[in-house]
């Protein structure tokens, strides 16, 4: 198996791992009831969800 000539400097290392990060949550207000929500999402408070309100979904 092939071994590194010369090792990885911090720098370089660095670099290659600027992708690896965590985003934000896309928190959104409740159309309804105003309460914060998670995008795309039935609203925990209030059972809503583009409107219409999700069967069983209301204080999950």
């Amino acid at each position: 198996m092939a071994v590194p000539f010369r090792r990885t400097s911090k720098t370089r290392k660095r670099k290659r791992r600027t992708h690896y990060k965590l985003s934000a949550p896309g928190v959104i207000n409740c159309p309804q009831c105003g309460a914060p929500k998670l995008a795309h999402r039935v609203c925990r408070e209030c059972g809503y969800y583009k409107g219409v309100e999700v069967e069983g979904a209301a204080n999950v």
